[in-house]
């Protein structure tokens, strides 16, 4: 069984997110799922841009922090997230050395020179091509992570939106997502 902070995308804490929450669970995982949004739950690219705007990335940094701090201090943990909440994650497992994982659902974040991942494990599963994470900001941060000696897998999706796994948005594609879900719940099982 892994622990497991998993991290909503900029549209908030949606129904999708307990789903997924749901799922790992009943794959055997301890998933905690904070609310960064106070309960604001958005339907557009556009609002989640706003709130994430209004909110801004400081303060959600912080309210992930502040989530993962009582997981972390328990021992190893996985970091998960869906795009922001992917980019968050990622920002929190490179900074705790007593993580266990990071799975990274159709986002990733930039990384600062120097950083360290010794032989974490890694997984990203995003859409090909994908506007919110080009080919090349892909390549460039695959080779970031290798450079900070993670162990690094990626999963391209070719010909979905963005957020191909959340079946309530118009990216949603039923034979991607369950590809992803199956690959991550083996990396996750691995992890355990």
């Amino acid at each position: 069984m892994a622990r497991i902070l998993l991290l909503h995308s900029m549209y908030g804490l949606r129904p999708a997110v307990h789903q997924a929450a749901d799922r790992l669970r009943a794959a055997g995982h301890d998933v905690h799922v904070p609310d960064l949004y106070d309960g604001r739950i958005v339907d557009t690219p556009e609002e989640g841009i706003a709130i994430k705007e209004e909110i801004g990335r400081d303060e959600l940094l912080k309210r992930a922090i502040t989530a993962a701090a009582p997981l972390s201090a328990e021992g190893r943990l996985v970091y998960m997230g869906f795009s922001l909440g992917a980019a968050l994650a990622q920002t929190l497992a490179l900074a705790d050395e007593r993580s266990s994982g990071l799975l990274l659902m159709h986002g990733t974040s930039d990384m600062a020179d120097g950083t360290a991942a010794d032989d974490l494990p890694v997984q990203l599963h995003v859409a090909d091509p994908d506007t919110y994470e080009p080919v090349d900001w892909q390549n460039a941060w695959y080779l970031a992570m290798r450079r900070a000696r993670a162990d690094v897998e990626v999963f391209r999706y070719q010909g979905v939106g963005h957020l191909f796994t959340d079946p309530d948005l118009p990216d949603y594609n039923a034979e991607a997502a369950e590809r992803a879900w199956s690959i991550a719940l083996d990396f996750l099982a691995d992890l355990s």
